[in-house]
């Protein structure tokens, strides 16, 4: 009792494809191919590889100091 058999799963399979049609169950089923291979693509895509640093040069964003919200000096930022 309450679990739900092949059988069961068969018949409500059917009775979707009934109530949303053959065409439109297709053409979801479609979209959703689609939505994987394009995710798929954009995982494999090779991102642009980050500018190498040299090991003594500081860029100038990391020496700029932070602040809290009332704009008192905290800290120096790190890299």
């Amino acid at each position: 009792m309450g679990g739900l058999s092949i059988v069961h799963w068969l018949i409500f399979g059917g009775i979707a494809i009934l109530v949303l049609g053959g065409g439109r169950f297709s053409n979801m089923m479609g979209d959703v191919a689609k939505g994987i291979k394009s995710f798929k693509k954009g995982m494999a895509e090779d991102d642009e590889p980050a500018p190498r640093r040299e090991p003594g040069r500081i860029d100038a964003k990391a020496a700029e100091p932070v602040f809290d919200r009332d704009g008192n000096r905290i800290r120096d930022r790190e890299i």
